[in-house]
């Protein structure tokens, strides 16, 4: 295992145009409750044959008692047969800065799986970047410290979605948009937005307006890499590619309520309403649920550990009682629990004993 520590208090002259570090200042938070919404697109090749999903899905939430924004995207499937996939979790504050991102990457290739994971925190004055890449060679972990003064109008991946649902709604992006951002290294780099324009696009049986977004991120070593990105006039993404990619993400279907009434659940006829033949479920076997049920074990790993934590007195008190437990080896070991943390209880009624908690109404 190789670990590498390093600090980069002084950045090379990467900072972000005045236009984008306005955007951000500009941005209300009725922008950003306009933007709680999920979208699942369906990922498809050249031909049209389905390769996975994508799906990205913000919530209010709270982080070390802060308010702020839980974003969750997905993407999964098979490129040129190999299976490979994205997760990001992370917490955004009200004003777009990073509190905390998880983002994972793995391809699974014949006779190895390449797996790289990123983990971004703010604590104090500075951004914390952790990366862990596993590869045949072994595992490479990597730790840079970015001051927050130099990172004005830095964007993550996990706030780019963010940011993209509201140029979205505006139908519109600033002149010479220019942000900081992380390229597939973590290296700081450009981010630069431009418009694309209004165009049509086929969605099930509607055609409708959309408008085009194209966000490129400059990289130091490769070449770089550009985005496309199409929404509905409400900030629903309706495709998504990175050029030069064989696969594109397409919504399949309008959702059932957007603004401006493009189209709502009573417009549908009855006889438009699809019915599903009942097919037994074997989960591990659908690659849509299993996909599902790892980015949820992702999440809850994510929340487990930020709970822990933001309270280092549990590893403290959990390494106490083993300690104790260990040495004093009770044959019964709920009951030497029980008189362990006892003193805790400090709400406990009065003459409840151990005894007593056994028996049940």
């Amino acid at each position: 295992m190789e670990d590498i520590e390093s600090t980069q208090n002084e950045t090379e002259e990467l900072k972000a145009s005045v236009n984008a570090v306005e955007f951000i200042y500009s941005i209300a938070p009725k922008d950003l409750d306009q933007c709680l919404f999920a979208d699942s697109l369906v990922t498809v090749s050249d031909s049209g044959r389905e390769l996975g999903d994508f799906s990205v899905s913000v919530t209010k939430a709270s982080y070390n008692e802060e308010l702020c924004y839980l974003l969750h995207a997905n993407s999964h499937g098979t490129i040129d047969d190999i299976p490979c996939g994205t997760s990001i979790i992370a917490y955004i504050s009200r004003n777009l800065e990073i509190l905390e991102e998880n983002h994972h990457e793995f391809v699974k290739l014949e006779k190895q799986t390449v797996d790289r994971k990123v983990r971004i925190v703010k604590q104090d004055d500075q951004l914390v970047v952790n990366r862990i890449i596993s590869e045949k060679e072994g595992v490479k972990t990597q730790t840079h410290t970015f001051p927050l003064s130099s990172l004005k109008g830095f964007v993550s991946e996990a706030s780019n979605l963010m940011i993209l649902r509201i140029l979205a709604r505006q139908k519109t992006v600033p002149e010479n948009m220019t942000f900081q951002s992380f390229d597939a290294d973590t290296v700081l780099s450009k981010s630069v937005y431009r418009a694309l324009g209004c165009k049509k696009q086929m969605i099930g049986e509607e055609l409708v307006d959309i408008f085009g977004i194209e966000r490129t991120v400059s990289s130091a070593k490769d070449s770089s890499g550009t985005w496309h990105c199409y929404f509905l006039p409400d900030g629903h993404l309706a495709s998504r590619v990175q050029l030069g990619s064989p696969a594109i993400m397409k919504l399949l279907h309008l959702p059932f309520l957007l603004d401006g009434g493009l189209m709502t659940l009573s417009l549908l006829e009855k006889d438009q309403i699809p019915v599903f033949e009942k097919k037994p479920l074997i989960w591990e076997e659908d690659m849509e649920l299993y996909s599902k049920f790892l980015d949820r074990k992702e999440e809850l790993k994510a929340d487990y550990s930020s709970y822990v934590r933001q309270h280092p007195e549990l590893k403290a008190l959990l390494a106490d009682f083993l300690q104790f437990l260990l040495l004093r080896k009770p044959q019964d070991v709920f009951s030497f629990a029980h008189d362990f943390f006892a003193p805790f209880a400090s709400q406990s009624p009065p003459g409840k004993s151990h005894k007593d908690s056994q028996n049940f109404p």
